[in-house]
């Protein structure tokens, strides 16, 4: 591997992106962070602007590379990774026709129970098209109306006029590419949530007629599909100009957030489990074979490897809670109190948390503060805490919060190693909250699995985007991998703190089943809108 060589990784997330200089061995040498805007509409509405994010793109890389940490003709390669499930709609000259309606949107919810429903219903989905798309492509799309499908349909019912004018639909990374190369691609893995694909053949996924007719999409209005390790072309010269980069970098396909953590998490080989905590969180592996649990509503679908599944699902709410208690109930900046919180608010959480004793007085947190998609999907669920009195501190709640994103991930654990068929014997953690030991050492008493806490666990998206580039360029192969990736520490489970967790896991679960009537009835009319 030729460590001469530097790779200019874009980590578009929801809150912005991140640009990142690193190896082709995935070590990061620098970052920089531009932040960009969420919209929120009262139905239910998400959205973003493309423009902004490339705008935020260009302003982080030049401030990225104007310090000059390598020579400019070091960097060969440009990979981005993004946020996913997102739909972006541009016409012919790449210009986005309207905002990108974000993965949050719930606004095609409706078109999706209608085009998916029928006379004899399966967890709510009509037989004969729950089969169909059970055996096409591994899975069916949501009812939350999150997957890109329900964007577009959205988009064909309520704004017939964008519609027509728009050429392509695109993913985030895909259109960053579109902006750095001129081309319009998408990648096998990241297409999966159109729900379009006939993915029997992990060697030939393809478009199907059937799945186009059934849903009313126009084929030209997708782009073609391509690896994730292909090289999609080379800098536009006014790019590259802007950039001060050669004209000659190449710009790598890429693939999505989820997919370029599992990467860089190290955990590459079938059934190595990981367990990404960041805004939302998730447990997964890659696997040998398509396969579908529509009760915990997650799928074995493409992955960015070749010829390689990956267990997809998502816990909505996971680091955002603290993000919540810190931003809207420590520090909300209104007329009661003004200033920002202080930098380092979150490392001050891991401290006070520390301070108490596990199962926080028995008070516990559910998070589900924008509904959930696995263990269950329930878009009217919501969070709060349980078990509070007057003696219920501070610290209680910060613990709490940890530890009620520990036990939503227990029982996600549960319904992943039945799926899988296999127990995890341990997981590497990688996200931001992978940074706080006090969160590993939860993580591992409540799961009662060792946690492996990756080097640089908030770079792993960065590093796996490093890793498709380095694929892409002949540096390496993805079974090198897992020999790259330094885990930082291990945290072996507590026994000492298993009857208390036990005890209140089982509760946690019990609170949910004893009270979604109620979420229903409260929540109904108004989605993820309340």
């Amino acid at each position: 591997m030729d460590n001469s060589k530097y790779v200019l990784c874009i980590d578009l997330g929801t809150s912005g992106p991140k640009v990142t200089l690193a190896s082709m061995a995935g070590d990061v040498l620098a970052h920089e962070f531009e932040a960009t805007a969420m919209v929120f509409h009262p139905d239910g509405g998400a959205e973003q602007d493309p423009n902004e994010w490339w705008h935020a793109v260009k302003t982080a890389a030049k401030r990225l590379l104007a310090r000059n940490l390598v020579p400019a003709e070091s960097i060969v390669a440009i990979s981005a990774t993004s946020q996913w499930s997102t739909s972006v709609a541009v016409d012919k000259r790449g210009h986005p026709l309207m905002n990108a309606i974000s993965w949050m949107d719930t606004r095609g919810a409706k078109y999706v129970k209608s085009l998916t429903g029928g006379l004899l219903k399966i967890q709510g989905y009509g037989l004969t098209k729950l089969l169909t798309w059970l055996k096409l492509t591994g899975g069916i799309p949501t009812h939350s109306g999150k997957d890109s499908i329900a964007h577009i349909l959205f988009i064909k019912h309520e704004m017939p006029e964008i519609y027509r004018e728009t050429y392509k639909f695109l993913e985030p990374k895909d259109y960053l590419n579109l902006q750095m190369t001129g081309q319009f691609a998408a990648s096998f893995d990241v297409s999966l949530l159109l729900w379009l694909t006939d993915n029997r053949d992990i060697k030939n996924i393809h478009y199907d007629e059937k799945l186009l007719k059934l849903t009313g999409i126009d084929r030209d209005k997708l782009p073609d599909l391509k690896h994730s390790h292909d090289i999609l072309g080379t800098l536009k010269p006014d790019v590259a100009a802007e950039l001060g980069l050669s004209a000659t970098v190449k710009v790598v396909v890429g693939t999505c957030d989820a997919q370029s953590a599992a990467l860089g998490s190290g955990a590459v080989k079938d059934y190595e489990a990981h367990l990404y905590l960041g805004t939302s969180s998730w447990i997964s592996c890659f696997v040998p074979q398509k396969g579908t649990d529509l009760i915990h509503n997650m799928a074995a679908v493409p992955s960015a490897i070749p010829g390689r599944y990956y267990i997809l699902n998502e816990q909505e709410s996971a680091g955002g809670c603290l993000l919540y208690l810190r931003d809207s109930l420590l520090f909300p900046n209104d007329e009661l109190q003004s200033g920002a919180p202080p930098e380092d608010v979150l490392l001050r959480f891991d401290h006070i948390a520390e301070r108490v004793t596990p199962g926080s007085d028995r008070v516990i947190f559910t998070p589900w503060l924008y509904g959930e998609r696995t263990p269950i999907e329930d878009a009217t669920v919501r969070g709060g805490f349980f078990n509070v009195s007057l003696k219920t501190r501070r610290e209680h709640l910060i613990r709490a919060i940890m530890e009620g994103v520990a036990y939503n991930s227990r029982w996600l654990l549960e319904s992943m190693e039945s799926f899988a068929k296999h127990r995890f014997d341990s997981l590497n953690m990688i996200g931001g909250g992978a940074q706080a030991d006090i969160w590993c050492q939860i993580m591992a008493d409540v799961l009662n699995r060792p946690i492996r806490q990756m080097k640089d666990p908030i770079r792993a998206n960065s590093r796996g985007a490093a890793y498709v580039a380095a694929v892409a360029l002949g540096e390496m192969t993805y079974h090198d991998i897992d020999k790259i990736v330094p885990v930082a520490k291990t945290f072996q489970p507590n026994p000492d703190n298993q009857a208390i967790y036990n005890e209140l896991y089982a509760e946690f679960v019990n609170i949910y089943k004893r009270n979604r009537g109620s979420y229903a009835r409260l929540n109904r009319q108004h989605g993820h809108s309340s």
